[in-house]
């Protein structure tokens, strides 16, 4: 009898201990979920700003002060608007479209790492998830499109997945030249081999492979100059053009969360993450009180400001590229994507691997 009780116990704490990691896992995934989303709704904010003075208008600057409230306005007014469902479409895949797309987006999140320690999950395969998970993305914008009973929606669904097929291909490349010179898919390991300064990070070596990972970034995400789905001379919005309400903002809120994820991303891969751009041992010793000292030391070490630092630099060259280029033609882009950067990336995947068979410095010394 004695022996039947302890055995149940022992397996009560074992499921009480498994049962146990739930709450702490809910607890980290709020502690990220929360923080992106008021990071998309500001992002939205920051880009009208941005573009705004880049053309000499004010952008918002009524709701709160210096129209700080207007993510919040907007995000209100989506809510309460009516959803509207085509006649004849597929109402069950025309509202699971954005949940896919939503899902996917943030579900990438699970692998980044903010810092050494801050990941939610620390997978040695973080990086083939995150490309499996962007890759999904496109399931929700193709049933989008073929849900919503428009040649319109289907069409922008159409050039979407195309735009999408043909980028994701250049980026897939670019990222085998980092694993080449990691040896690991672990974003964790990748950012620790470039530990040093600002020239051990991978952007020196693999510096074609970076421009290209951006570009192709800038295109997965349907971001101008490369928005041929939302081309509004031919298409209105493309494949979201019969959604209204919180549908058509849940794809909003997907590209935007999108567009941080490439940032830090190429933060991760190519500007070494959470590493700092300086070597502390290269300052020499600082010539003022200690408290100033600890502070001064605190910025210039590794950690996650350097990490939000380098991704908040990308969220700008996304605004800066909208605001600078006008959109390509769809057949100027798939040349681009076909004929230009995945023959780029092959050719310097080949001489990546020349230079490190070699060991040529002092890329690959």
């Amino acid at each position: 009898m004695s022996d039947f009780i302890f055995n149940n116990l022992d397996l009560f704490f074992v499921y009480f201990n498994e049962l146990s990691t739930l709450p702490h896992t809910l607890m980290l995934i709020t502690l990220i979920m929360v923080p992106l989303l008021v990071l998309v709704a500001y992002y939205t904010y920051a880009e009208r700003k941005i573009i705004a003075s880049m053309q000499g208008r004010l952008g918002p600057n009524v709701v709160g002060p210096k129209g700080l409230m207007q993510p919040f306005a907007d995000g209100v007014k989506l809510f309460f608007k009516e959803i509207i469902i085509p006649t004849d479409s597929n109402k069950f895949l025309f509202l699971l479209a954005p949940v896919i797309t939503f899902t996917v987006a943030f579900a990438a999140w699970a692998v980044i790492p903010f810092d050494s320690v801050m990941v939610l999950a620390n997978i040695n395969a973080g990086l083939l998830y995150i490309l499996a998970m962007t890759s999904l993305g496109i399931y929700g914008i193709i049933i989008a499109g073929w849900a919503s009973n428009s040649k319109y929606a289907l069409l922008g669904a159409m050039r979407s997945a195309s735009l999408i097929i043909a980028y994701e291909i250049a980026m897939g490349f670019s990222l085998v030249g980092v694993i080449m010179i990691s040896g690991s898919l672990n974003l964790g390991d990748i950012v620790n081999i470039q530990k040093g300064t600002i020239f051990n990070w991978l952007w020196l070596p693999l510096f074609p492979l970076f421009i290209i990972y951006f570009i192709a970034g800038v295109a997965e995400t349907n971001r101008a100059p490369f928005d041929v789905a939302e081309g509004e001379s031919e298409l209105v919005a493309g494949f979201h053009v019969e959604y209204s309400g919180m549908g058509f903002a849940v794809f909003f809120i997907a590209e935007y969360a999108n567009m941080i994820l490439i940032s830090a991303l190429t933060a991760l891969l190519f500007f070494g993450g959470w590493l700092s751009p300086f070597s502390v041992d290269s300052l020499g010793s600082f010539e003022i009180n200690d408290y100033l000292s600890h502070i001064l030391l605190f910025f210039i070490n590794d950690g996650i400001h350097w990490f939000i630092i380098k991704t908040f630099f990308f969220m700008f060259c996304f605004i800066w590229l909208r605001a600078t280029f006008p959109r390509y033609r769809y057949d100027q882009i798939m040349r681009l994507g076909w004929k230009i950067l995945i023959p780029i990336t092959l050719i310097w995947i080949f001489v990546e691997m020349l230079l490190i068979y070699y060991k040529v410095e002092p890329w690959f010394a």
